[in-house]
C-alpha cells in the first residue's frame, strides 16, 4: 500500500545530518596527502555522494519494501554477476582486486552484493512465518540459505576482502537468530563456527606449516600486528601503532580540527578511509569520538525501534540485516583502529571516504525507512500485529 503522503523520520535525517558534517571534518583532515593539490577534492566527491545517497534513499523509501519481496532472487542474482565481473575486468588497490572502473566512479559489487544477500535472506526467512520449527525442519532452509550464502562469501573472500565476508555472515546469524529456525539448528551453527576458529588456533601452534596454507600471508601479517604491534611497528603492526599514538594523543578535547601530528605528518596510512576513526580522536579527542560513538548507537537504537513496531515479517527481517551489517561494521572498524579486532578493510560508515559503501549504507537507510513508513498506516489498528 503506498503512503497517502511521505512523512519524516526526524531522527535519521538528523543522525545523517550529523555523520554528514562529521565525515567531511575528518576527510578535510585525513586526505591531505592523498589530495594532489586539491585539499577539497575527495570532500567535494564525498558531498556529490552524499547527495546522490540522499536521492537514492528517499527513492528506495518511498517504494514499498513488500514489493521488493519478490525481486530479491532477480537483485541477488545481480549481485553475484557482479561479483564474478570483479574476477574478470575488475581494477587492483593494494593487492586487492574488489573494484569495477564504471567511469565516474569505482564501483564495488561486495558493498552492493551484502544488501541484496540480507533481502533474499529475509525474503527466504519471511515465507517460514513466525512460529517455531523443529530442529529437523530446520535443516532443509537452512541448507537452502547456506547455498545462497556461500557463492558470495567465497567471491569476496578471494578478492581478497575477509572484513566484508566476516561481516555478511555475521548478518546471516543474526537473521537466523531472530527467525523461526530452531533455536538448536542457530547453536549448531554457532559451535561450527568456534570449532572453526578453534581448529586454526590448534594449527598455528601446532601445525604451523598447514595453517600457513590456509591462511595468506597479509592476514597472518595482520593478525601479528594486531597481538605485538609495538614489537613489528616498523611492519605489520606500523598502521595500529600510529593510529594509536593519533588517537592517544587526542586526549580530552583533541588537538583541533587540522592540527593532529600524526594524521598531517602522514603516519596514518588511509586516514581518510579506514582509520578516519583515529583522524577524529586525535583531532577532537575523547568528546569527538564519543560524540559519535553515542549517534551510531541512537541508530542502531531507531532501526530497532522500527523492527519492533514493523508490519510484516519481512520489515523486520530487512531492519535485522540492516542491524546486523551496521553493527558489525562500526564495531569492527573502531576496534581495529583502538587495538581490539585485526585490522580489515572495513570502513566506518557514513563517515568514510568512499562512493559504494557510502550508496549502499544509504540504500540500507532507505530500505529501513520505508518499513517505519508503511508501519504509520497501521500504528493505531487492528493490523499492528505481524501476520
Amino acid at each position: 500500500m503506498q503512503p497517502k503522503k511521505l512523512p519524516i523520520d526526524y531522527t535519521i535525517v538528523f543522525l545523517l545530518c550529523c555523520f554528514f558534517i562529521f565525515s567531511l571534518f575528518a576527510i578535510y583532515s585525513g586526505s591531505g596527502q592523498y589530495a594532489s593539490g586539491d585539499p577539497t577534492f575527495f570532500v567535494k566527491r564525498q558531498i556529490v555522494f552524499y547527495v546522490i545517497g540522499f536521492i537514492l534513499m528517499a527513492v528506495i523509501a518511498y517504494f514499498d519494501f513488500e514489493l521488493i519481496e519478490k525481486w530479491t532472487l532477480a537483485l541477488y542474482s545481480v549481485g553475484l554477476i557482479l561479483l564474478i565481473a570483479v574476477r574478470l575486468i575488475g581494477i587492483e588497490k593494494n593487492g586487492a582486486i574488489r573494484w569495477i572502473d564504471i567511469g565516474f566512479m569505482e564501483l564495488q559489487p561486495s558493498e552492493v552484493m551484502k544488501i541484496f544477500l540480507v533481502l533474499h535472506v529475509a525474503a527466504l526467512l519471511t515465507q517460514l512465518g513466525k512460529y517455531r520449527l523443529s530442529f529437523r525442519e530446520s535443516i532443509p532452509v537452512t541448507l537452502k540459505i547456506s547455498l545462497y550464502t556461500l557463492p558470495p562469501t567465497y567471491l569476496i573472500l578471494k578478492q581478497p576482502d575477509l572484513g566484508t565476508t566476516l561481516m555478511i555472515l555475521f548478518a546471516v546469524f543474526a537473521l537466523i537468530f531472530a527467525s523461526s529456525i530452531s533455536i538448536k539448528m542457530f547453536m549448531l551453527l554457532f559451535t561450527l563456527g568456534l570449532t572453526g576458529l578453534g581448529t586454526l588456533i590448534f594449527l598455528y601452534f601446532y601445525n604451523f606449516d598447514l595453517f600457513n596454507r590456509l591462511i595468506e600471508d597479509h592476514q597472518l601479517a595482520r593478525i601479528y600486528g594486531w597481538l605485538n604491534p609495538a614489537e613489528f611497528s616498523q611492519g605489520f603492526g606500523y598502521q595500529l601503532q600510529q593510529a594509536m599514538l593519533g588517537i592517544g594523543s587526542g586526549q580530552l578535547s583533541g588537538t583541533g580540527f587540522n592540527q593532529g601530528y600524526q594524521v598531517q605528518s602522514g603516519r596514518i596510512p588511509e586516514a581518510h578511509t579506514d582509520f578516519i576513526f583515529a583522524v577524529i580522536g586525535e583531532d577532537f579527542g575523547f568528546l569527538g569520538t564519543s560524540i559519535l560513538v553515542i549517534l551510531f548507537f541512537v541508530l542502531i537504537y531507531r532501526i530497532i525501534t522500527i523492527a519492533f513496531h514493523a508490519s510484516s515479517l519481512f520489515g523486520v527481517y530487512i531492519c535485522i540485516g540492516v542491524i546486523g551489517l551496521f553493527a558489525f561494521q562500526i564495531f569492527q572498524n573502531i576496534g581495529m583502529t583502538i587495538g581490539l579486532m585485526p585490522i580489515t578493510g572495513l570502513a566506518l560508515p557514513f563517515i568514510s571516504y568512499g562512493g559504494s559503501a557510502l550508496l549502499t549504507n544509504m540504500m540500507a537507510i532507505g530500505l529501513v525507512t520505508s518499513v517505519h513508513l508503511r508501519t504509520k498506516e497501521y500504528m493505531f489498528s487492528s493490523e499492528e500485529t505481524i501476520e
